[in-house]
């Protein structure tokens, strides 16, 4: 390192108070401490020390840096900081002192007084700089830096490099250069004026001479030409009265073929006319005939739905009525299984009567006792029933308490039947139900099937009804709309009458006058039809001009014109007309979109009238809408002429002149089909308007329809709320009722099983009293049983009791059985099924009687609908027989017509002709008049055999005929006598040229004399231009001479002084590039490598880059950097970390260009993360070990805990801060 900050020595300087020396500052010395302690007045100091401006301290007066001054209690009057800097190439100390005395400060290098400029140079020795600041970063700047424009960054590297001391004196070289520059240009101009001047002076000498040359020769040639005309007219005038004789024959017999055929068209006009009538009268029949059947088809179509309602109804019925009897059959089926049963039950049971009868009277009375020993047996009995009454008695009670248990269980029995029963007559009833609703259902189905046909039968209807009332709309708006422009039309072909006048006068001007090429508009179309009433508004009166070559020939036209008594017409003479040429730039217009100059969306020919079409329209320019066309007129720098496409026109002037309402009208007239297509497209209209009117016809039927949907939805609401019902209602109480039976079947099992061990508990009892009440017997009958030979009297009982007991129990299953049996047919019989037969019975005969009168009705319906479409067919096989005839007839017209159409064509030719001959004849002899005319105002002297040149009558005297009239004013008859007179003018021939006399084809004349009025133009326009020669040309050639050569001279120095400017110029900002070039090459070199090194990544990458390379000092400078592992990011979508490395990467690097050989950063880690503070610590420590010393300000561990000494800074609280200071050398502790 060539020297490092070794101490600073304050004195009451801020928060410091009194003397106090900090330091010594190691290679990297971290500054550390509370907020508000005085780090930042650290700061400051060394600023101070090192000639900042007090601006730049947060401080608005000197004075205000003395300690307690801030709070108005002053430490002392005056305070010093004072840097000691350690210079090791010559191994001495330098210190550098700055004092304040009240708002003074001295500047003191190793004691000695020196001035501030002294002093900045002192510390520029050894490398700093006080104005680029190239050895502090204040706080806040890292991320000012970062945030800087491309221009700031220019203006930055102008301050560092000191190529913006140059500025001032570029800006001043630069001006004057382009003043010099600008009086060369100037200089040039004149002289190139002049040099024009002393052409055109020279030309004009030149002309003058020419002039009097060309002036003899004319009369000559004009004399000559005049003579031409003259005898080619005479000639001509001869040969017309000899074919005007012939023509005139011709006509009289063309005339009576024409007659003829004209008797032919009026008869077959009357047989067409007949068959019109009954044409007319077939189409009434046919419409009311249609009106007839379209009121009875509703009918038919109602007569139809009722058919096919009446046959699914029908079909509805069998069904039902097949499932009635198959129910039906069923129930037949079971009630005779059940009698059948109750049949076999029955004679089982007598059969059993019958045993026991046959057992009895075969057992005799083997068991049975004697009258005298049932007497025994009863005493006996009773005894034994007195010894066992108490045992009687309990068992009498036992009993009845058994019987009343099995009458509760035969009455569970019972009722366990019933709801048995019950259970299935709800479950047929649920049957019932399910089968109802699947009927329904297929009814719904049916009728939602039905409406939907009928629905979508009405929605075309509907459809077609609304598209035909809308569509007669829209035919009678556009029939109005063709109606009225066929009026307009008309009116058109009213006015073309004149316009037939017009273009005969055409026809015959281009006989006459070969010079006419026609009118304007027939020379010319719009490229696009949308540019019609535009163009039509811009070519205005010149619309109608006539276009012809020469002002002579116009001059011819005019003549013959006012001789014929022809309303005046506008000529637009090529070789007269003064055009400008076609303004380029126009063409170049962008804004507004599709401006076109009128000239271009015009198509013409012949390409010789594109000067006539450029004199009527100009430089005018067409726009797409009318604010367009005024931002093109009146929104520049100059106006322009302008119209837009509806025709309103904007004058350059100014006047702005709307469409007129004949403008659309006259823009039609570029469409000459118009008309036939508007008859064709009305025809068409009046064709799909019967047809609209015979949908719209449909109205009716569409309204039966509805009702019948309607209808069809009523009937489907009732049967929707029906099995709603049925699904609702009864099929959820049918569940609900089988849920209740099938629980009381369930409750019935425990409650019997209850009973019966009950009754089985009871019957034990019975049987140990029974015992007891045996032993009691056994004892009172044991002499009786040995006499009737039993072992006791219980075998007896039991035997007689067992048997009863068996038939008894036998008897009583008997009983049940044909009980239920009963019980279950009567249940089956009260169920009446053949009624439900008889009522399907019943209602499919009725369905089929209503079937065949549904059918008998749709069928009459069919016939009367039938016999109406016959009878529609048969009128329409008339009409078209009749409209056959009539098309016969009206194709024999046709024919005939057309016969009479050539005919009238062939009549109109030969009268065109006549009258082609008899204008031709008068214009002949008004062009010899025209011609003796001119020769005696242009004072040409022809040669006579006989006559005069005063004989030739002149506009302004008075002929024999008419002495109060001029040739404007004379009738035809004074006309003739002007010709009759000018008649007896014989003219001498003979200085003619012979070749000129024999020329006969027309061609060969017209060659001829065009040859000659070419040379008499060529003469005239030489003279024209020439005009009136200047004779004081020679004078002014040798003016102009001498001033051509003055401002040569001034020229030459105004080109020697821009020259001298630009070098100067140049020399002052090649100086400035290499000043800032040197600095910003340095930086953009080190910039890349400084920034990989702080971010530890070579993946990163830093770009500075100028936007202007050639002098990059006038705009900004791009720099953009590559965060390790993200793609590019314009700077300001940077996290704050990454701008901060960023800015300290371009410090660096900027700090290298200039190295100090200190830097001293405060706290320039506050928008870092900890891995980016360990980065940048790890380069300064690194840059501190070789290239300079780095003191630095941080509040961040993993930051100061890298550096080579600690200074820390601690505040005593008081009415003012006093900064303390403590100094730590790490470089004794290892890392």
């Amino acid at each position: 390192m060539p020297g490092y900050l070794k101490f600073i020595d304050v004195d009451n300087f801020k928060s410091y108070k009194g003397r106090q020396r900090i330091g010594p500052f190691k290679p990297f010395t971290a500054i550390i401490g509370p907020n508000g302690s005085g780090k930042s007045n650290l700061m400051d100091a060394i600023s101070f020390v090192l000639g900042e401006k007090t601006t730049n301290l947060r401080a608005k007066k000197l004075n205000s840096l003395i300690h307690g001054a801030p709070i108005g209690q002053p430490a002392s009057n005056k305070a010093s900081v004072s840097a000691v800097y350690m210079d090791t190439e010559a191994n001495d100390e330098i210190v550098f002192t700055r004092i304040i005395h009240n708002n003074t400060s001295e500047h003191k290098v190793n004691g000695n007084n020196v001035s501030s400029a002294e002093y900045a140079a002192e510390l520029a020795k050894i490398g700093v700089l006080v104005k680029s600041k190239n050895f502090l970063v204040f706080q806040g700047t890292v991320e000012s830096i970062a945030m800087k424009n491309a221009k700031e960054r220019t203006a930055m590297f102008e301050e560092i490099s000191r190529s913006g001391e140059l500025k001032d004196e570029y800006d001043k070289a630069k001006t004057e250069m382009l003043k010099a520059e600008e009086d060369t240009q100037f200089n040039y101009f004149k002289k190139k004026g002049i040099a024009a001047e002393r052409k055109e002076a020279k030309m004009e000498k030149d002309e003058a001479e020419r002039y009097q040359r060309l002036k003899e020769q004319l009369c000559e040639k004009e004399l000559e030409l005049q003579l031409f005309r003259l005898y080619h007219n005479e000639r001509d005038i001869e040969e017309i009265n000899e074919e005007l004789g012939r023509k005139n024959h011709a006509l009289e017999k063309e005339n009576r073929k024409r007659d003829k055929i004209e008797d032919e068209v009026k008869d077959k006009k009357k047989e067409q006319g007949k068959m019109s009538r009954e044409l007319t009268k077939i189409d009434q029949n046919i419409k009311e005939l249609e009106v007839e059947m379209n009121k009875k088809r509703p009918l038919y179509i109602k007569a139809k739905e009722k058919t096919a309602h009446m046959i699914k109804k029908l079909e509805s019925a069998k069904k039902s009525l097949k499932q009635a009897r198959k129910t039906h059959d069923n129930h037949e089926e079971e009630i005779q299984t059940l009698e059948n049963e109750l049949e076999e039950i029955e004679r089982k049971r007598q059969e059993f009567e019958e045993k026991i009868e046959e057992e009895s009277q075969s057992q005799g009375r083997s068991l049975q006792l004697e009258e005298t020993q049932v007497t025994e047996y009863q005493r006996l009995k009773e005894k034994a029933g007195k010894l066992s009454a108490r045992y009687l008695q309990e068992l009498d009670s036992i009993n009845r308490e058994q019987k009343s248990d099995q009458d509760r269980y035969d009455n569970e029995v019972r009722k366990k039947n019933e709801i048995a029963a019950k259970l299935k007559q709800k479950e047929h009833e649920k049957e019932e139900n399910l089968k109802r609703v699947d009927k329904l259902n297929d009814y719904i189905k049916t009728s939602s099937q039905a409406i939907s046909e009928q629905k979508k039968i009405e929605e075309e209807l509907g459809y077609d009804v609304e598209t035909a009332n809308s569509r007669i709309t829209e035919i009678n708006v556009e029939l109005s709309s063709v109606i009225e422009q066929l009026g307009e039309a008309k009116v058109d072909k009213h006015e073309s009458a004149r316009a037939m006048k017009k273009a005969e006068l055409l026809d015959n001007l281009k006989r006459l006058f070969p010079g006419v090429h026609g009118r304007l508009i027939d020379l010319c179309e719009p490229s696009h039809k949308k540019y019609q009433v535009a163009i039509t508004k811009v070519l205005g009166k010149y619309m109608d001009a006539i276009v012809c070559d020469t002002e002579k020939t116009a001059k011819d036209c005019i003549q013959y014109m006012k001789e014929q008594r022809i309303e005046p017409e506008t000529f637009l003479p090529l070789d007269y007309l003064d055009v400008k040429q076609v303004n380029e730039k126009l063409r170049d217009i962008r804004e507004p979109k599709n401006v076109k100059l009128v000239i271009d969306v015009i198509r013409y020919d012949p390409p010789v009238i594109k000067k006539a079409l450029l004199f009527a329209c100009g430089n005018a320019l067409v726009c797409e809408t009318v604010e367009d066309a005024r931002r093109v007129a009146f929104g520049g720098h100059e106006r322009h002429k302008s119209v837009a496409l509806d025709g309103t026109l904007f004058q350059k002037s100014g006047v702005i002149s709307g469409g007129a309402s004949d403008l659309k009208a006259k823009a039609r007239r570029w469409d000459s089909k118009m008309l036939t297509q508007l008859k064709t497209k009305k025809e068409k209209l009046s064709e799909e308007l019967k047809e609209q009117l015979k949908k719209k016809r449909k109205e009716s039927e569409l309204n039966t329809i509805r009702s019948q949907i309607k209808g069809l939805e009523t009937r489907l609401k009732y049967s929707l709320t029906d099995r709603d019902n049925t699904l609702n209602k009864h099929l959820t109480q049918n569940d609900r009722d089988l849920q209740q039976y099938n629980d009381m079947m369930v409750s019935f099992d425990p409650r019997m099983l209850e009973i019966d061990q009950v009754m089985t508990e009871r019957g034990d009892k019975i049987k140990q009293l029974k015992d007891k009440m045996n032993r009691v017997e056994d004892e009172v009958f044991s002499d009786f049983c040995q006499q009737i030979g039993v072992a006791n009297i219980r075998q007896y009982e039991e035997r007689e009791l067992r048997v009863q007991q068996d038939r008894a129990k036998k008897r009583l299953e008997f009983e049940n059985q044909k009980f239920r049996l009963q019980n279950q047919i009567e249940f089956e019989k009260s169920r009446d099924t053949a009624e439900n037969v008889s009522k399907w019975e019943k209602t499919v005969q009725d369905d089929e009687k209503e079937l065949e009168k549904v059918k008998k009705e749709e069928a009459k319906q069919m016939k009367v609908i039938d016999e109406d479409m016959q009878n529609t067919e048969r009128l329409k096989q008339q009409k078209i027989t009749v409209k056959s005839q009539n098309d016969d007839i009206d194709g024999t017209i046709s024919e005939i017509r057309k016969r009479l159409g050539v005919q009238i064509k062939e009549i109109a030719s030969i009268q065109k002709a006549i009258t082609a001959l008899e204008t031709k004849l008068e214009q002949k002899r008004a062009d010899r008049h025209s011609l003796l005319k001119t020769c005696k105002m242009d004072d040409i002297r022809l040669p006579m055999k006989r006559g005069r040149m005063d004989d030739i009558t002149q506009e302004n005297e008075p002929s024999s005929h008419a002495e109060s009239e001029t040739p404007d004013s004379l009738n035809s008859q004074g006309a003739k006598a002007i010709y009759q007179r000018e008649a007896n003018i014989v003219l001498d021939y003979s200085s003619l040229n012979d070749d000129y006399k024999e020329l006969d084809h027309v061609d060969d004349v017209k060659k001829t004399l065009d040859s000659l009025m070419k040379a008499c133009s060529d003469m005239h326009t030489t003279l024209q231009r020439i005009n009136a020669p200047n004779m004081k040309a020679n004078e002014k050639l040798d003016s102009v001479r001498f001033k051509f050569n003055e401002t040569s001279e001034e020229f030459e120095t105004a080109r020697k002084r821009a020259k001298r400017a630009k070098q100067a110029f140049e020399r002052v900002r090649k100086e400035r590039y290499d000043r800032f070039m040197k600095c910003f090459e340095h930086v953009s070199n080190q910039i890349d490598d400084v920034y990989k090194d702080l971010s530890r990544n070579q993946s990163a990458q830093a770009l500075l880059g100028p936007e202007n390379p050639e002098e990059p000092y006038l705009d900004g400078i791009n720099y953009n950097c590559v965060a390790p592992g993200k793609r590019f990011r314009p700077m300001d979508n940077l996290s704050g970390g990454e701008k901060t490395v960023a800015a300290l990467a371009l410090l660096f690097s900027i700090q290298s260009y200039q190295p100090a050989p200190f830097f001293v950063l405060d706290e320039i880690d506050a928008a870092l993360d900890n891995t980016n503070i360990g980065k940048v610590a790890a380069y300064i420590r690194e840059q501190s070990e070789k290239n300079f010393q780095c003191i630095v300000i941080s509040l961040k561990e993993e930051f100061y805990n890298r550096g080579d000494a600690l200074i820390g800074i601690y505040p005593e609280i008081g009415d003012c801060i006093i900064s303390n200071v403590l100094t730590l050398d790490l470089t004794e502790y290892p890392d």
